[in-house]
């Protein structure tokens, strides 16, 4: 399949298709024309005009007052490309990197950043044969753009740095050779085009949006079939209640748990607890709330992934061509420090839940084994849940609240929207393993529930996840089953 990169705007849900069912990018008749018609308006201005061009006729940051002859202004831009690929860490997953492709290609197909048509088919290129450039999630401070991290995604179009393809790790050079190009020959201000951007930023608030939206799924159906487990009361979950505070993702998690346990015959047993924990209670506030956030970061990450982010920027209608701050991450780094905080609430209340099937209450064997004492059961895994827990808590630091000048004092505020990225990432999978531990222990607990039943859905899943980890009678070897849980969650169809 074939997506058309033109001026229709991607989203979030288009680009999980585009990922996931592996299609090829083409360029519109419309993006090559403005990517045409921009280059040729600079190319005219560089030749005609006397004025400096930051990042064009000029060095770059703080060296943006030294001029740059016109026989090096090429060299310029390949300079800048190596000098600024600086990244180390671990490496930025390939479906991010994927991710960073697409979002590079529409952000220059708008006719606003001045690059040649054979370096955004190069990007091209790369996207529809799976070729992963090597890029590390440390570098950028998310202020004049991505600069690292995009740097090494593009180092391997000059035949430099390194690329993934195939399962083999190679080098730039050794990946032209294979597929018989030549380097691009980079003309003045590509380089800048290339590096300035917040693509980098956006592919991890992008690829964490994708995998939340499941997550959140996940999370109320786990929270039913724990409620049911745990013999708790379906009161808190009545429509009433919640209109009268009306918050829209409250509602949605109030009805999403009704459809769940819809004719459960566990739910509609008399109840001897006059209330259930907050954990239990209060799933549709919690759940509500991330789920609002969700909608909210969505809506900003959906203007960025559809703007014109590096400098300078060329307006060819207007005449203009201006050094501004378009690339400068605080619009979408404060959103994801926000996400952090949300989904990390969502695998905060699932550990308490977790912590009370495994706590001996409401006819419930102590962690959950019919022997305690001999067995431990489930104990440890919820000491797992409660340490994956507060590693989430310690990485909710906003990362946009700091700001470390660089460049001389020039770039003398950053957004570290980078790391807002790379730690959302990393809270996300957390969650998610929560959730897991979570459903490894309802599952479990449910099974003391028998002969009684749960709701026909939730029954259902419940049935397909046992052909896949089995009830534990007695003490075996859990993280298996825990790893297992987490692909079931992964590949199960829970839409």
């Amino acid at each position: 399949m074939i997506h058309k990169i033109s001026a229709e705007h991607l989203s979030q849900d288009l680009i999980d298709e585009i990922i996931t069912k592996d299609y090829k990018l083409e360029l519109s008749d419309d993006a090559r024309a403005r990517i045409l018609r921009c280059r040729e308006y600079l190319d005219h201005k560089i030749a005609t005009t006397d004025k400096p061009i930051y990042g064009v006729t000029t060095g770059f940051g703080s060296l943006c007052d030294i001029s740059i002859n016109a026989s090096q202004m090429a060299e310029l831009q390949v300079n800048l490309i190596m000098s600024h690929a600086c990244g180390i860490g671990d490496r930025v997953a390939n479906e991010v990197v994927k991710i960073m492709l697409l979002l590079k290609v529409q952000s220059l197909s708008y006719g606003h950043s001045g690059c040649k048509l054979d370096t955004v088919e190069r990007l091209i290129d790369f996207f529809n044969n799976d070729i992963y450039p090597i890029v590390y999630e440390q570098g950028s401070v998310g202020a004049s753009g991505d600069l690292v991290p995009l740097a090494h995604l593009c180092l391997p179009m000059l035949g430099l740095g390194e690329v993934e393809y195939q399962g083999k790790r190679m080098t730039g050079a050794e990946l032209l050779q294979q597929f018989g190009w030549q380097p691009i020959r980079l003309g003045p201000k590509e380089g800048l085009a290339l590096l300035n951007g917040t693509q980098n930023m956006s592919a991890h608030a992008v690829w964490s949006l994708i995998k939340a939206k499941r997550i959140v799924r996940w999370a109320d159906t786990i929270a039913a079939m724990s409620l049911d487990a745990f013999d708790g009361r379906i009161e808190p979950f009545n429509i009433a209640v919640h209109w009268v505070r009306a918050h829209r993702g409250q509602i949605a998690t109030a009805v999403r748990m009704n459809e769940l346990l819809r004719d459960s015959e566990m739910i509609a047993q008399p109840k001897t607890n006059v209330q259930d924990p907050y954990s239990f209670r209060c799933i549709p506030q919690v759940h509500g709330a991330v789920k609002d956030t969700l909608s909210y970061v969505k809506s900003v990450i959906y203007i960025e992934i559809n703007a014109a982010t590096d400098n300078p920027t060329i307006c060819p209608d207007e005449d203009l061509i201006i050094s501004a701050g378009n690339f400068h991450g605080e619009p979408i780094a404060l959103p994801m420090d926000f996400l952090c905080i949300a989904m990390s609430e969502l695998g905060n209340i699932s550990e308490r839940r977790t912590y009370k099937l495994v706590s001996g209450k409401r006819g419930l064997p102590s962690f959950l084994v019919a022997e305690p004492g001999l067995n431990s059961g489930f104990m440890i895994a919820q000491y797992t849940a409660a340490s994956i827990v507060s590693q989430s808590k310690m990485l909710c630091m906003p990362a946009s609240a700091d700001s470390i000048p660089t460049s001389q004092g020039q770039e003398d505020h950053v957004s570290m929207g980078a790391n807002a990225g790379t730690k959302l990432l990393r809270i996300t999978d957390n969650t998610e393993r929560v959730l897991a531990i979570e459903l490894f222990t309802a599952a479990q607990a449910l099974d003391f529930r028998r002969p009684l039943h749960s709701s026909p859905l939730i029954e259902k899943i419940h049935e397909d996840y046992r052909k896949v980890v089995p009830f534990i009678d007695h003490d075996v070897v859990m993280y298996p089953h825990i790893a297992k849980t987490v692909d079931f969650m992964q590949k199960y169809d829970i839409e």
